[in-house]
């Protein structure tokens, strides 16, 4: 295997044009870019003074889009997801697993879902879902980076695994202790390791927003396609944002561009889109447009966890990214967005975690018309206050919301004819036509039920 020099000497050698084949021009290429190994970290305090809020320069340099073509959602919520709260039993990982698939629909547009595989219990979560013979979402696991653990992921079957990349000075230097050259040297053995136990390492460049991009993240992540080419071999690349300090708006200086980070892996490290993967925080509010972007610009999949459960402020939200996908592409491709409900109910039910009602998508309070309850103007056109149909007019719309809150199945199931449901819409219809113009809210609801069990006593 050659090193890490000689590749880059060849690489200085041999790089100077290519065809472009998204605008089939011929390109030339900038720059070669090499580590530049400093002896002292480079902290970019002109953005991050410790003492004052983080702060966003522009220098109005642009990246231009450029989707793929096709684009798909990962999910962290057994591994990432799981850094916040307690662990989530077998037999719940498996309940979330089948409705997660379900979720996916039949192309598989939720792609993969990552596993610890530290314990036992680690273990025998992942082979309860490899047992269930479902395509999607992919199985996929995340180690300490250790010899011994790669012999772990290989023996249960799993291909992909995550490593730990960290690539800020904040991580090189008071973390591990390195300088950025011992890093990079570090880090490569690794995924040599990967590359010999035929596992598909996948690198997640920890606290890329505050890395020094062209003195470190550049080369090193162009030596793993290197090592990678050298290998036939494949090198995931997680870009992770994992401070929230990402921002999305066009002309801001690196390292807190997600277009610049996105643009520059894809053109200068030649990463291609289907091995980029973004993954943020909510640390400032940003998580899912940062998420967006990073499709626009280049890449070909955002990690997510259910409901943005995750450490500090939490993760992108999957159901959001289901959303954005529809959005952007104009079609859900199969995905089965009434499960959300389903997942919605069964962490309130069955693992005791409270959705806060205003959680969009999924909490008791999104969109309250699903009951058909809202202000005087939903009733003359729910249009006016719904931000799509939600199933939610009328006493059909009661109804739904019934059957999912009280999670009524089968027979069980009420309709826009059932007694209790008359009984609520009349009462929403007295309160609305007595001049009320607040929302009815769930608890509200719930009253009117007992009220209505107590009378058929």
């Amino acid at each position: 295997m050659k090193t890490r020099n000689e590749i880059e000497m060849d690489d200085s050698n041999k790089r100077r044009t290519r065809l472009n084949e998204r605008t089939n021009l011929l390109e030339m290429e900038n720059h070669h870019y090499e580590v530049q190994d400093i002896p002292d970290p480079n902290l970019y305090r002109e953005f991050f003074e410790y003492t004052e809020i983080p702060k966003v320069g522009f220098n109005f340099r642009t990246s231009p889009f450029g989707m793929p073509e096709q684009v798909y959602i990962t999910d962290s919520t057994f591994r990432d997801g799981q850094q916040s709260r307690e662990p989530y039993t077998t037999k719940q990982i498996v309940e979330i697993f089948k409705m997660m698939s379900k979720l996916s629909g039949p192309k598989g547009i939720i792609r993969q879902t990552e596993f610890f595989t530290y314990s036992d219990r680690d273990k025998e979560a992942i082979r309860a879902c490899q047992d269930l013979g479902l395509e999607f979402p992919q199985i996929t696991t995340w180690i300490r980076a250790k010899k011994e653990d790669f012999r772990i992921v290989k023996e249960m079957g799993v291909k992909e695994t995550g490593i730990l990349t960290s690539c800020s000075d904040y991580h090189i230097f008071y973390k591990l202790g390195m300088s950025r050259k011992q890093a990079i040297d570090h880090y490569l053995s690794i995924i040599y390791e990967a590359f010999e136990a035929g596992i598909t390492p996948r690198c997640h460049l920890e606290d890329v927003t505050r890395a020094d991009f062209y003195g470190f993240v550049v080369p090193f992540v162009s030596a793993i396609q290197d090592m990678a080419a050298e290998e036939g071999m494949t090198a995931k690349i997680r870009v992770c944002d994992t401070m929230g300090f990402g921002v999305p708006y066009p002309g801001v200086a690196l390292p807190r561009s997600v277009p610049g980070i996105i643009y520059g892996l894809h053109e200068y490290a030649r990463v291609p889109s289907a091995w980029l993967e973004w993954h943020g925080h909510n640390d400032f509010y940003k998580a899912v447009v940062n998420a967006a972007t990073a499709w626009l610009y280049g890449c070909g999949a955002v990690n997510c966890t259910l409901f943005g459960i995750g450490e500090r402020t939490g993760n992108i939200p999957l159901e959001a990214m289901v959303f954005e996908y529809a959005q952007l592409k104009g079609t859900l491709d199969g995905m089965d967005t009434t499960v959300i409900t389903d997942l919605a109910r069964y962490y309130e039910q069955n693992i005791g975690y409270q959705l806060p009602p205003q959680t969009p998508f999924a909490g008791a309070n999104f969109n309250v018309t699903r009951a058909g309850i809202h202000a005087d103007g939903l009733l003359k056109n729910e249009e006016i206050y719904n931000i799509f149909d939600t199933q939610s007019s009328g006493a059909a719309g009661i109804a739904h919301w019934l059957n999912a809150s009280f999670g009524l199945k089968g027979d069980k199931q009420v309709d826009k004819h059932s007694a209790v449901v008359i009984f609520i819409k009349d009462w929403v219809d007295a309160e609305y036509a007595s001049g009320r113009v607040a929302e009815i809210g769930a608890a509200e609801i719930y009253n009117k039920v007992n009220e209505f069990m107590t009378m058929q006593q």
